[in-house]
């Protein structure tokens, strides 16, 4: 297994790139291929004890930077560390690839790299969002890839969202539905009563339509919208979780006695922040796209990118490319016809 890491992508640069690779080659065994400035990522090698690790580097002289236009800095910048990093998995040379660099450059470094899988009208990029289910998470897409969508491209982000839940989730027959305004089928835009129909007739286990209040809830394992929707559906469950834990530390300290309870609580407390901790999820698979595609959050942290690996390990280990390309052959209305 070799995962090929951008080093230096991400808020945090090559350092939390570099230490978030270390953790993950002790902890689970496999080749991370440090791709980026053979200096910088050196010296934060040096930081750490690496002895017997297999880390080595793939020299890339450009970065694609956070503000840099995604398309633009694709085309020239031709020997940035997305770029090279993506050109070794196309030749197979990686299994998989993982970035908290920018989003938008990774997702045009990775179509003008890897292509998409045939029939594949539009990749999605997901995310796990946790939720009271048993599993205590549902796989929500798209969340930032397409922000304008035809009924096909959704129809295709559920078998996608499905078979990644199947294989790398371990759900079994996972619940997939659509997020919409309300639960009842003439509810939601003309999409979304375009698209319903098409999942009822697929093979999917298709619940129909939930509302955003809902997900949490784990009525579904599957969420289906388009990027725009679901890029500020997540965006604003962050403000939420964030201003709530702001406002209960706020005012556990404005209270001597409460402040004994919360370090009763703690142990409690303390999974819960587990539980809602975005660094838990590693980063969001790019699906669609004719490899393994990994796209951690830009402000990850070494443990935040010793998960990201961690994803893109079961994802190339599951085979998800193969099990999209496998699902679409029985699915011959949708492949572009």
């Amino acid at each position: 297994m070799k995962i090929a890491l951008d080093a230096m992508g991400g808020d945090n640069g090559s350092k939390a790139a570099v230490h978030g690779a270390v953790w993950a080659a002790r902890d689970f065994g496999i080749t991370i291929q440090l791709v980026g400035q053979p200096d910088t990522i050196k010296a934060e090698l040096a930081e750490h004890n690496i002895k017997d690790l297999d880390l080595p580097i793939i020299p890339a002289k450009e970065v694609i930077e956070m503000d840099d236009h995604p398309a633009a800095a694709v085309k020239s910048k031709k020997d940035s560390s997305m770029v090279v990093a993506l050109r070794s998995v196309k030749q197979g040379n990686s299994d998989a690839f993982v970035t908290a660099g920018n989003s938008g450059g990774a997702l045009a470094a990775a179509l003008f790299g890897l292509g998409r899988i045939k029939h594949i009208k539009r990749p999605a990029l997901g995310t796990i969002f946790p939720t009271e289910s048993e599993y205590g998470h549902c796989f929500l897409l798209d969340v930032g890839a397409n922000t304008n969508v035809r009924p096909e491209y959704l129809f295709q982000f559920a078998l996608m969202g499905s078979y990644y839940a199947d294989k790398v989730l371990n759900i079994s027959s996972p619940r997939v539905a659509l997020l919409s305004t309300g639960e009842e089928e003439e509810k939601g835009s003309i999409l979304i009563q375009e698209v319903a129909p098409m999942l009822k007739q697929s093979a999917l286990n298709f619940v129909g339509n939930v509302e955003g209040k809902d997900i949490p809830t784990g009525v579904a394992d599957v969420v289906v919208t388009d990027g725009f929707t679901g890029n500020v559906y997540i965006k604003g469950a962050e403000g939420v979780a964030w201003i709530i834990q702001r406002m209960l530390e706020r005012e556990i300290k404005a209270r001597p006695t409460a402040v004994l309870g919360a370090l009763l609580a703690r142990g409690a407390i303390k999974a819960f922040r587990t539980k809602v901790d975005y660094r838990e999820f590693g980063g969001g698979p790019l699906l669609g796209v004719n490899g393994v595609v990994i796209i951690a959050h830009g402000r990850s942290d070494p443990y935040a990118i010793r998960h990201a690996i961690r994803v893109a390990k079961q994802a190339a280990e599951n085979k998800i490319v193969d099990a999209i390309k496998s699902g679409l052959k029985d699915c011959a209305p949708m492949n572009g016809k």
